[in-house]
């Protein structure tokens, strides 16, 4: 088993949090977590007997319930939620009730409000690079830290970038043998979602087009969502791609990054950018193999930058820096690929880029940013696949890829 870094907000939030809610994909790990770290009675409502007890009398089944009790998959009874308000109501106990689901329910507002003020809600993504090797990683508390950073050179070779990649982070894709069998796993994975977890948390009976609907958002991951053009390649109402990217986004498939616009008015682009929720995945569903990154490059792009964001993703939910991510783009063109901003104002610039040296040219968008905050901007990073830690003027760095699970890391907890 793996040790999760989110092991301690877990910890945390059942100490004093009357429900506790591990949302995420299929597959990150949730289930054998929570099951980990609680000790309570486990129901899964994967269990068709269970699920319909469950629906049958909501009240009741979880009145008979011992505390604390694991309910798994809660998404599939969503009149449970009402229930277990007035449970909770009756008796605010920490840690009775211990929820996962692979929905969003922020994204489900009718589940979420509920709840309000009664449950924490954590998400687990697929395994950090540091999870991997043991190691809390501490990036986004280094990023803004007033230190220059100190880091020694990167020895992550191509070959081993690549292949992190391509494997993502799914506990059963890291453990598999060979990229046929993780392909097959990816394969299996991404039917499977789409047939059935959408459907189980959509009112929708015809989900035919969202495979062909997935496939034209992996081919333009990481750019600016275009709905109506989206719809017009499909052949559907801007209204129904609108819905059907907003179950994608609920099933925790498809990811939308917002574009940062504070202060800075009209000059920014404010619409929402997509990309898949695991670097595998997406490398999966625009058929790239280690051989088609080596020998054609321009492909590592795009979804190296999804690597990147979705590890930032997860450093989200255990750093002692309460951070927002977005990114950036001007009419004019001037656009940062992820700005990280902390719950006090400041900010930090990332640019991610599939090139083993770094140019002067890749910091423009991060001179933006630092001409236009002045003392709110604490630092812009150029990640690239280099070796060496190098400043580039004023708190601009270049850094080496791996400086995300290295710089600021420590032994996990």
């Amino acid at each position: 088993m793996f040790r999760r870094n989110l092991g301690p907000a877990l910890e945390a939030a059942l100490a004093d949090t009357p429900v506790v809610l591990v949302s995420g994909a299929r597959q990150t790990g949730k289930s054998t977590l929570v099951q980990h770290m609680v000790a309570g009675t486990y129901y899964t409502f994967d269990d068709a007997g269970t699920l319909s007890s469950a629906r049958a009398d909501p009240q009741g089944f979880l009145a008979a319930l011992p505390r604390p009790a694991i309910l798994d998959e809660v998404q599939l009874v969503p009149e449970l939620f009402r229930a277990i308000k007035f449970e909770v109501d009756r008796d605010r106990r920490p840690g009775s009730f211990v929820l996962t689901g692979s929905a969003n329910i922020m994204a489900l507002p009718s589940l979420s409000e509920s709840l309000a003020g009664r449950m924490e809600l954590l998400t687990l993504w697929p395994l950090s690079q540091g999870e991997l090797s043991g190691m809390r990683e501490g990036f986004i508390d280094a990023l803004f830290d007033a230190a220059p950073p100190v880091l020694g050179p990167s020895r992550l070779g191509q070959p081993e970038l690549i292949s992190r990649v391509l494997e993502g982070g799914f506990p059963e894709v890291v453990q598999r043998a060979n990229a046929a069998r993780t392909r097959a796993w990816f394969r299996s994975y991404t039917t499977t979602v789409l047939q059935r977890h959408v459907q189980d948390i959509s009112n929708i009976d015809a989900l035919a087009e969202l495979p062909r609907i997935l496939s034209l958002v992996a081919a333009q991951a990481t750019g600016i969502s275009n709905v109506a053009r989206l719809a017009r390649d499909v052949d559907i109402p801007p209204t129904s791609m609108k819905r059907y990217l907003s179950l994608l986004q609920a099933a925790y498939v498809v990811q939308a990054l917002p574009g940062w616009s504070q202060r800075l008015g009209q000059r920014l682009m404010k619409t929402e950018r997509l990309t898949l929720v695991d670097s595998g995945v997406l490398a999966f569903l625009q058929n790239v193999t280690a051989q088609r990154l080596i020998t054609e490059r321009q492909l590592l792009g795009p979804i190296l930058e999804t690597f990147v964001e979705m590890e930032l993703r997860k450093q989200l939910g255990w750093s002692e820096t309460l951070a927002t991510l977005y990114y950036l783009r001007t009419h004019s063109g001037t656009d940062v690929d992820l700005v990280v901003e902390a719950s006090d104002g400041r900010l930090a610039g990332i640019e991610v880029r599939a090139a083993a040296k770094a140019d002067g040219r890749d910091f423009r968008g991060l001179e933006f940013m630092r001409e236009q905050l002045g003392e709110r901007f604490v630092r812009g990073v150029l990640l690239y696949t280099g070796e060496q830690t190098l400043p580039f003027g004023d708190r601009l760095w270049a850094m080496p890829i791996d400086a995300l699970w290295r710089w600021g890391a420590t032994p996990g907890r």
